[in-house]
């Protein structure tokens, strides 16, 4: 297909879990690092985009000297970012941190002729998803404000299968709900997520459904249980176009993690 009309361009990066400390590792992995090195390699590829979306896990145990780093290294490449929250983070402490410059906690902007919806399936009591009403009275307001815009909506956790047995126990809990509100709106075209640390790309009521790999380590697909897979850490670039198509593509970094620990006891 060819498009004559300049699309919106977005990074979206997810699943950083940077540490409390710059050299901390976890699983053997140097998350920071490599958080650092996705995005090099995505401006390396791209020069430029028009936004960067970080859809949660940004944090693996959130203080605010992570955040603070996060901020800086985001902060750094002048370019729109919105961040939103995933089973790891503080919230609270993310828009406390993530929230000046470029940087922000915003939960809906319009980019061009199209809405960008970001939702919270964060559970404080434990790390699997659900979609507060709340959020969903978010949700149908902001769709019913703007009928005719084209719309993507981020959210951290999976809504459809992973096809994981174990990610899956993490799936939005109440993800019927939310594609129930969803049926009464067909300019959404698509949800990005993040959480699984693979590739996922489906359809689900004629609606595209996006994962995302992890800027660090990454899940094996189709596994039972907790399983690392030795591909490289990647990020997926959407762009989207005024008539309301998109396209997209996920890319990978030219180099596999150095060291990697097996052990889901330090996950």
């Amino acid at each position: 297909m060819t498009h004559s009309a300049k699309p919106i361009s977005i990074l979206q990066i997810s699943d950083l879990h940077v540490l409390p400390h710059r050299n901390d590792k976890l699983l053997g992995v140097a998350t920071e690092y490599y958080f650092k090195q996705a995005l090099q390699h995505a401006f390396e590829q791209y020069q430029a985009f028009d936004l960067i979306l970080v859809s949660g896990d940004l944090a693996q145990d959130p203080c605010l000297d992570s955040y603070q780093r996060i901020y800086e290294i985001l902060s750094a490449y002048q370019t729109k970012t919105v961040c939103l929250p995933g089973n790891h983070d503080d919230w609270a402490l993310m828009q406390k941190v993530l929230n000046a410059g470029c940087v922000s906690c915003e939960k809906r902007l319009l980019c061009g002729e199209w809405q960008l919806i970001n939702l919270n399936s964060q559970k404080l009591t434990d790390p699997g998803g659900y979609l507060q009403q709340t959020e969903l009275d978010f949700l149908v307001e902001s769709l019913s404000s703007e009928p005719e815009r084209p719309t993507l909506i981020a959210v951290h956790h999976n809504c459809t299968p992973s096809y994981s047995a174990w990610l899956d126990t993490m799936i939005i809990s109440n993800a019927p709900d939310f594609f129930a509100i969803l049926k009464n709106y067909p300019q959404v075209k698509a949800i990005t997520t993040g959480h699984i640390h693979q590739l996922l790309e489906t359809q689900h009521q004629g609606i595209f459904i996006f994962g995302v790999p992890s800027t660090c380590f990454q899940f094996k697909p189709n596994c039972k249980d907790f399983t690392l897979d030795t591909i490289a850490p990647g990020y997926r670039v959407l762009q989207l176009y005024p008539d309301g198509q998109m396209t997209t593509q996920v890319h990978r970094l030219p180099f596999a993690i150095a060291e990697l620990h097996t052990d889901s006891a330090g996950y």
